[in-house]
């Protein structure tokens, strides 16, 4: 019994700081979005997107509006269907969020970068750069 009361603080605090920590990474970047990139569905990315976006796709750079941006990178989730994505950094300051992923498709691995802007109520999409990534 003694064991068990001096253990239970320490139970707590652990307890505590991974379901602090748990939180904190949900509440970075919306779970639908690394979903979106996994299986290559442009129209669900794009209910993040701000009403303008900028986009770096490969060679090319521009800001676009949402419908454009979704039609881009949907021709880009057509030539290159995704096998595998993650996000292997996540960070931010305030309202302004970022996150580093790896896109695995069958034609190649590319680095994807987000930049996610508090707008009102909703965490919205301001820029999403896809490159190819050099190993």
């Amino acid at each position: 019994m003694k064991t068990l009361k001096k253990a239970l603080p320490l139970v707590i605090l652990f307890s505590f700081i991974f379901n602090l920590g748990s939180f904190t990474l949900n509440e970075e970047v919306p779970r639908d979005i690394a979903i979106a990139f996994r299986v290559g569905n442009a129209e669900v990315l794009a209910r993040y997107f701000n009403s303008t976006i900028e986009l770096v796709l490969l060679d090319k750079e521009d800001v676009y509006s949402k419908v454009q941006a979704e039609q881009i990178v949907d021709n880009f989730f057509i030539e290159y269907f995704p096998k595998k994505f993650e996000f292997i950094h996540q960070g931010g300051k305030g309202e302004s969020k970022f996150a580093i992923g790896k896109l695995e498709t069958f034609n190649g691995t590319f680095r994807v970068t987000i930049l996610i802007k508090q707008v009102g109520e909703k965490q919205l999409i301001h820029q999403v750069r896809i490159e190819t990534e050099n190993e």
